[in-house]
C-alpha cells in the first residue's frame, strides 16, 4: 500500500488513486534543519506546503501545488527509553517497519489499526485508530512529538511542554506544521489470540454491548445483501504462541480474503446483479479459527484489494440503531454493495480533533472497490451518520464543512485557535483544510 509517484512529471496519487496532486517541485529534507529550510524558501516563493505520507488517505488532505514533502529519508528510531517505556521515531517511518523493530526488542505498541503501510506521521495526524475496549488509536499513545512550524521553529510538544499545541497536534491533519519526530508508549511484548467466528446480524447487534464489553478488541463485518457477519475478539493471553499454519494462513488471509474477493469485486463491478449472490458466498467462505500471536500479526492485516472508504464515528450507544438503519437502506435501495461493512470500537479520549474526543465512539467504515461509483452509496450512508452526530475520519472520504465539523466537535475552535498561532499566513493550507477547518 504505497502512494503512487512519479518524478518526471510530479505527479502524486494516493493509493486508491482516487487524490491526484501535481505539485510545483518536491522535497525529501534529510534532517530537521533542511526542513525548516525548505520551508523557508516555500514561504519567499509564495508556495504552499504539505507533507505527505504513503498516501492511504482516500481525502485530499495532503494535495498541494506547492511543495511537496516527502518523508523518505526522516526514517528510524531515534531511542527506546525503558525506563520510561517508550520509543521516539522519524516520523516518516512506516509503521510496519516500526512494529517489526519494536518486536525485535522484545517491545509492543499497545493497540493498532488493521494495516500498517502508513507512515508515523501520516497515520497520527489523519487518526488512524484500531479497535478497543480500553486502549484507543495510535495518536492517543503518543507522550510526545517534534513539529517543525511555519516559521521553522522547532517545537518539542508534550503534556507538560506546549500542552495546548500537543492536545492538538496528536491529529494535526498537517495544519499546524510538519511532524518531524514522535514519542509512543509502549510496553513489554505480549501474546493476542484471536477468535475469529461467523456470527448473524441479529446476534451481533442484539449482544454487541455485551461482545464489547467482554473483549479487550472486538470488531465485526456485516455482509451487505446477507445476514450474515464475520466477528474478531482479540485478548491477552498467557501462551503459548500458536500462529496460523502457514497453508491454512495463505488460504484464509491471502486466497479467500484478497486474491478471491479481488475476482469476486471485478466480477461484480462488471455485473452488478450478481453481487448479492457473491455476497452470499463470500460471507461463507471464511470459517471459524483460533491463533496467538504477538500483536502486530494479529491487529493488522494484508489489504490488497484496493478500494475507497467513508468512515463515521458515532457515540457508541447508537451504534446498532445507526448499523441498522444503514442495513435497512441497502435492502430498500437499488444499490448493490459488494465490499462488507466494518464495526469497530474506541474508548473517549481528550486530543482536540480525535474523532473519539471525549465520547465513547463506535466506528462505521463503508467501502467500495476501486473504480466502481460510490457517491451515491456514501451519500446515502452519510446522511444516516450525520443522524448520529457522526464524526468522519479526517483522511476518508466525507462531505462535511467546518460549520458542521465546529458543533461537532467541543474542543474545535481550541485546535483553530492554535492553528491560528503557528500558522497564520497558512502557509500548510489547501482546499481540503480549507473545507473542513475554516480560514
Amino acid at each position: 500500500m504505497t502512494d503512487t509517484y512519479a518524478r518526471t512529471t510530479n505527479t502524486w496519487r494516493n493509493w486508491a488513486g482516487n487524490v491526484t496532486a501535481r505539485p510545483a517541485r518536491v522535497e525529501s529534507p534529510a534532517s530537521v534543519d533542511e526542513l525548516a529550510e525548505v520551508l523557508r524558501r516555500a514561504s519567499e516563493d509564495g508556495l504552499k506546503v504539505k507533507p505527505v505520507g504513503n498516501g492511504h488517505s482516500f481525502t485530499a488532505a495532503a494535495a498541494t501545488d506547492g511543495v511537496l514533502i516527502r518523508p523518505d529519508l526522516l526514517t528510524g528510531i531515534r531511542g527506546i527509553d525503558r525506563e520510561a517505556m517508550t520509543v521516539t521515531v522519524e516520523a516518516g517511518t512506516p509503521l510496519k517497519r516500526l512494529n517489526a523493530a519494536l518486536a525485535r526488542e522484545g517491545l509492543s505498541l499497545t493497540n493498532m489499526g488493521d494495516i500498517m503501510e502508513q507512515t508515523v506521521a501520516g497515520a497520527t495526524s489523519t487518526g488512524t485508530h484500531g479497535t478497543g475496549r480500553d486502549s484507543a488509536s495510535i495518536s492517543a499513545q503518543i507522550r510526545a512529538l517534534e513539529l517543525v512550524t511555519a516559521d521553522g521553529t522547532v517545537l518539542s510538544c508534550s503534556a507538560d511542554e506546549h500542552p495546548d499545541v500537543f492536545a492538538a497536534a496528536r491529529i494535526g491533519l498537517g495544519a499546524l506544521g510538519v511532524v518531524t519526530a514522535v514519542t509512543f508508549a509502549i510496553e513489554p511484548v505480549f501474546l493476542l489470540t484471536a477468535r475469529e467466528e461467523p456470527m448473524t446480524f441479529d446476534r451481533v447487534t442484539a449482544d454487541f454491548d455485551q461482545l464489547v464489553t467482554e473483549n479487550e478488541h472486538f470488531e465485526f463485518y456485516w455482509f451487505p445483501h446477507t445476514g450474515n457477519c464475520n466477528t474478531k475478539r482479540n485478548n491477552r493471553s498467557a501462551g503459548p504462541a500458536a500462529p496460523p499454519g502457514r497453508v491454512s494462513g495463505w488460504i484464509e488471509d491471502e486466497l479467500l480474503s484478497n486474491g478471491i474477493f479481488q475476482v469476486a469485486c471485478s466480477v461484480g463491478r462488471a455485473v452488478p446483479a450478481a453481487i448479492p449472490s457473491l455476497a452470499r458466498i463470500s460471507s461463507r467462505a471464511l470459517s471459524a479459527r483460533t491463533y496467538t500471536d504477538i500483536p502486530y500479526k494479529v491487529f493488522t492485516s494484508p489489504r490488497r484489494v484496493r478500494f475507497v472508504e467513508m468512515e463515521y464515528a458515532v457515540p457508541r450507544e447508537a451504534a446498532v440503531d445507526a448499523l441498522r438503519e444503514l442495513k435497512a437502506m441497502v435492502e430498500r435501495s437499488p444499490l448493490r454493495i459488494s465490499f462488507p461493512v466494518e464495526v469497530r470500537t474506541a474508548p473517549a479520549d481528550d486530543i482536540a480533533l480525535s474523532t473519539a474526543s471525549g465520547r465513547e465512539s463506535a466506528y462505521i467504515a463503508v467501502h467500495l472497490y476501486r473504480g466502481t461509483p460510490y457517491q451515491a452509496y456514501f451519500t446515502a450512508v452519510e446522511r444516516i451518520m450525520t443522524g448520529y452526530d457522526g464524526r468522519p475520519h479526517w483522511g476518508k472520504i466525507h462531505t462535511r464543512d467546518a460549520g458542521y465539523l465546529s458543533g461537532s466537535y467541543p474542543r474545535f475552535g481550541e485546535f483553530t485557535a492554535v492553528r491560528d498561532r503557528l500558522d497564520p499566513d497558512r502557509l500548510f493550507a489547501n482546499d481540503y483544510l480549507r473545507r473542513v477547518l475554516g480560514d
